[in-house]
Parts: structure tokens; sequence; C-alpha cells
């Protein structure tokens, strides 16, 4: 494993161990997110999926919720995109 993979695989459980923190909030109404991609540029992709996939507050959650926990936890993404964002 080189060094790269080591960081992305870092960068990754931390995005995940941020995402951990708000998920129970998304489970309780029925939804949940998933992590796509990391890119080399450090642009996170994320989908919505179950019932915040077609939430009209989904624009909200990404915004308040997801986006400040990512960006506290994970301060060297450079920006989130939300492939499926309503």
């Amino acid at each position: 494993m080189d060094i790269i993979e080591t960081k992305t695989d870092d960068i990754t459980m931390r995005i995940e161990a941020s995402l951990d923190s708000i998920r129970p909030y998304l489970e309780a109404d029925g939804g949940n997110i998933r992590v796509l991609e990391v890119t080399e540029d450090k642009i996170l992709k994320l989908e919505f999926v179950g019932n915040c996939h077609s939430c009209p507050m989904s624009t909200m959650t990404f915004k308040a919720g997801v986006e400040e926990a990512i960006k506290r936890s994970v301060p060297e993404i450079k920006s989130i995109e939300v492939t499926n964002l309503v």
C-alpha cells in the first residue's frame, strides 16, 4: 500500500466517522447517506439514499448537518457534492 492510498483510507475513515455521528437522525426518517468517492483533489462525492433521496428538506439537512459534520472532522476536504440532492 502506498502513501496516497493510506492517506485516502484515513480520510475516508474520518468521513465515515463524522457521518456516523448524524446517521441516527437520517435513519430515524428512513434515510441515510453514502460516500461515493474522494477525488485526488479532495472533493467528496456523496449520495442520499432511502427517504433522504426524495426529501424536500435534504438541502437543509446537507448544509446544517452533513456538510458541517464533515468540515469539522475532515478540514482537508475542499468541497462536498451530493449527486442526487433534491
